[in-house]
């Protein structure tokens, strides 16, 4: 008995799309001991990523090539940082 009340079974899943809908319907403290959760650790976990093209002006490729090299990095991932910080901004 946890939280005042039993555990429910989880019921075994075909796929991720049925497990999805399960949850958007079903609470997890009738679940899980919300008391009991662990944060989960994936040190190797990397972010999928995919190649894309984009064109820049020349002389902007130029100030980000500079503002990179002060910052000593390569500036590819200068402007995935930008981007990063740019969309993380417009969507708070």
């Amino acid at each position: 008995m946890t939280n005042g009340k039993d555990l429910k079974k989880l019921p075994a899943f075909k796929n991720e799309d049925e497990e999805r809908e399960f949850w958007s319907t079903h609470d997890t403290a009738d679940y899980f001991d919300l008391n009991k959760i662990q944060e989960a650790v994936f040190p190797d976990l990397k972010p999928t990523t995919r190649r894309i093209s984009i064109r820049l002006n020349e002389s902007l490729i130029q100030e980000l090539k500079v503002l990179a090299n002060k910052k000593n990095i390569p500036y590819h991932s200068l402007i995935k940082v930008y981007l990063s910080e740019k969309v993380r901004e417009e969507t708070l």
